[in-house]
């Protein structure tokens, strides 16, 4: 016996059987699979975002402006805080003793000193009887009080002894020598009459800096008192007494000199003030002490003020400093984990409720995004003190969003959630967290469908009477005084119409990211104009007439379920228009006794038929209708099987038995099969239609008939099998059918003379 032949062992029979996997082994095949493993890292990087952004690994700054604590507030830190009066004051006294800046031009007492020595040399060159009297009286020290004046003798006298002192050889050298010498402090230093009035540095000392030219010398200290006038001339007469070694001489070249000495210093206002501005900036930021657990930073049932929120700020900031690296670690740690636990809430309900998120990339990272940019705005909003409340603004624009998008009851999960990390992240209390939770539910709760342009500013206003309301009612609990509740009641209510404002003008954003058509869109889409239906009424006039039938009978019937009827109607406008491209081989548009059909073969009709499928959603796609609407077009017929033309192919195989097997699948639609209930509901009413309108006598009792026997033969084939119908459902739909289609062809009067069609 081979061994293939040969029997297993019962151990072998038992490895063999394999059970399915558990719920574990489940779990980790699906993280096996690239596309999960993409949407974990999708959601990894938002809460990595988010942890950043918020600083999660810190706890909030809690205190908000006019915010009352019910407690006084009392320092849990030693910090400082900068005392800007007391910084200002140094500042001002480190300016007031700044040494100001002066430039001394050398140049006047230059000229000066020459000048000197000329009139001396003119006084030499003459005798006393020829000489220039003004000259000689510019020489002449003052008179002391009560001294009478010289005679002329002694003036003569005063004269001579004045030329001896020049008698010698090179004197008039040596004199000018000495003149220099007397005069160089002078010339360094500078002079000045009295302090100038926009001097408002140090009184006792100056720097000077020696202009020779376009340079500028080196700056050095000067005490005030010896650049005065007054005292610089007491020394250099001084000076030249030592000098000249003669005192008369050494009078009489002061008395010339007095009289002609000006200011020479200018102040220097960019250099100063650049000095004192450095002075300044060196000046240490003067600080107030706070010590812990003994100085009050804010009162019991006091607003918070400005004042009060700086020293909270910096109490915080000092905390966050000191905070030890293992709180941050188990902060970080515990935010982590909020976001895990509501990932994995979130992540199960949409799994159930509305997988298409996970299976459409682009719809996935939309959603992450928009909670992310909610977060992120919310947060930022909340670092201005002016705009308390206004966070409201991007919850309400998410939850609205989520309601337009998808449905309510996920608009409230998620919205629930994204508050909570809000609350966790800014720092809210639990009273501000329930308010904002009310609000965002009682937007929800009044958005359900979006029919007029007014509907989301309606939608505004209730949640601001919600939130006018829940800030009243909450604050009361929590011992916060009236006036401060209205206040915040109204503020927050402004901010909840601006929100509504807001999405009304952001609807058609919301509609094109998330693919979704509200009611308001819808009617403007199933508007006769139309492109499209104008086209289709000019070239099958039949088809647009059925459409119209078709649309009226399944809106009645969607709304019987709890559908969206709106929707079926458009997509029952559009749900044919392929049809117009061949509209000649479509009975509703031919004339008595013009069949095409009648010259091709039930193969080829089949395929002409089956076109006008392909054909509509390539014409809705190239006039960019949406993707809803299409999904009518492609889904209306499912997989259903074009009868007629395949009796024919089958009778024409059995009258020739040569023919080739008929195929009954090449007689069928291409699907798909109907994905949601409004394309089940379109897809009886437009088969109940056709049907209906092919009776001679279309009478209650055989309308009630062949809906029926179009429903079971739809059920029986499967096309239901992936809309989510129940039989329920399937029942009220064909009663609807019934009832419309009973009305729209009841029976009529006959008139006399009336013949019969």
């Amino acid at each position: 016996m081979s061994e293939g032949n040969q029997k297993r062992t019962r151990q072998q029979r038992v490895a063999s059987v394999e059970l399915p996997p558990g719920p574990w082994g489940t779990l980790l095949g699906h993280l096996r699979r690239g596309s999960v493993l993409l949407r974990l890292a999708l959601c990894c990087m938002v809460a990595f975002v988010l942890l950043v952004f918020t600083k999660g690994w810190d706890p909030p700054f809690k205190y908000r402006l006019g915010q009352i604590p019910n407690r006084d507030i009392v320092a849990s830190i030693d910090f400082q805080q900068p005392d800007e009066a007391a910084t200002e004051e140094e500042r001002a006294k480190a300016r007031q003793v700044t040494i100001a800046v002066y430039d001394q031009d050398p140049e006047p007492l230059v000229q000066l000193r020459a000048q000197l020595k000329l009139d001396v040399s003119q006084l030499l060159a003459s005798d006393y009887a020829e000489v220039d009297q003004d000259l000689w009286k510019h020489f002449q020290p003052p008179l002391a009080e009560g001294t009478p004046d010289p005679t002329e003798e002694e003036r003569q006298e005063q004269f001579q002894r004045f030329r001896d002192a020049f008698a010698e050889d090179n004197v008039l050298e040596k004199f000018g020598e000495q003149l220099d010498a007397a005069m160089t402090p002078l010339q360094q230093w500078g002079l000045l009459e009295t302090l100038p009035p926009e001097h408002d540095a140090n009184v006792e000392k100056i720097f000077v800096r020696v202009l020779d030219g376009e340079n500028i010398g080196p700056q050095a200290g000067r005490d005030v008192a010896e650049v005065l006038i007054s005292n610089a001339a007491a020394q250099l007469q001084q000076t030249l007494n030592e000098k000249l070694g003669s005192v008369e001489l050494a009078g009489r070249i002061f008395a010339w000199l007095r009289p002609r000495l000006e200011p020479t210093l200018t102040l220097n206002g960019e250099a100063t003030h650049q000095a004192q501005d450095e002075a300044a900036e060196e000046v240490p930021i003067q600080t107030k002490s706070y010590h812990a657990g003994k100085d009050t930073l804010a009162r019991s049932s006091e607003p918070l003020s400005n004042a009060s929120l700086e020293l909270l700020k910096l109490e915080y900031d000092q905390r966050i400093e000191t905070q030890d690296l293992g709180i941050r670690i188990r902060r970080t740690l515990a935010m982590l984990g909020m976001y895990i636990a509501l990932y994995t809430l979130c992540g199960f309900y949409i799994y159930m409720r509305e997988p298409r998120i996970f299976s459409e990339l682009l719809r996935f990272v939309s959603l992450l995004t928009l909670v992310l940019l909610s977060v992120i705005l919310a947060s930022i909003i909340n670092q201005y003190q002016y705009l308390w409340g206004a966070d409201i603004i991007p919850l309400l624009l998410l939850a609205m969003t989520l309601a337009i998008a998808y449905h309510q009851e996920m608009a409230l999960l998620l919205s629930a959630c994204v508050t909570l990390i809000i609350a966790v992240s800014i720092g809210h209390g639990m009273s501000q967290a329930l308010v904002l939770m009310a609000t965002l539910a009682g937007a929800i709760l009044v958005l359900k469908q979006v029919r007029t342009r007014g509907k989301l500013l309606q939608v505004g206003f209730v949640a601001a009477g919600v939130a006018l309301l829940t800030t009243v009612g909450v604050g009361t609990l929590y011992g916060q005084p009236w006036p401060l509740l209205w206040q915040n009641g109204f503020t927050l209510a402004l901010w909840s119409i601006i929100a509504g404002s807001l999405m009304t003008v952001l609807l058609p954003a919301v509609e094109n990211v998330f693919n979704v058509q509200t009611d308001l869109s819808l009617i403007e889409l199933g508007d006769p104009a139309h492109p499209l239906l104008q086209e289709l009424i000019r070239r099958a006039p039949g088809t647009y007439n059925h459409s119209i039938t078709v649309a009226s009978l399944a809106e009645a019937a969607a709304e019987s379920i709890g559908a969206r009827g709106l929707l079926v109607r458009v997509g029952a406008y559009f749900h044919d228009i392929g049809k117009m491209l061949k509209p000649g081989y479509f009975i509703e548009n031919q004339s008595p006794g013009d069949n095409r059909h009648d010259s091709l073969v039930p193969a080829m009709s089949t395929l002409v038929i089956i076109a006008h499928v392909k054909d509509g959603a390539d014409l809705a796609r190239q006039n960019k209708l949406p993707e809803r609407i299409i999904d009518f077009i492609q889904q209306h017929h499912g997989t259903t099987l074009v009868e007629y033309f395949y009796r024919q192919a089958s009778q024409q195989k059995d009258n020739d038995p040569d023919a080739s097997e008929v195929d009954e699948s090449t007689f069928r639609y291409p699907g798909p099969k109907p994905q949601t209930k409004e394309a089940g509901v379109l897809m009886m009413a437009d088969a109940v239609e056709s049907a209906t309108r092919a009776l001679k006598e279309p009478t209650p009792s055989r309308i009630e008939n062949i809906v029926e026997d179009i429903s079971m033969k739809r059920l029986l084939d499967g096309q239901f099998d992936e809309c989510e119908l129940t039989l329920e459902e399937l029942r009220k739909i064909g009663e609807s059918l019934v009832k419309s289609l009973t009305a729209v062809y009841h029976g009529r009067v006959k008139y006399p003379g009336q013949e019969t069609a």
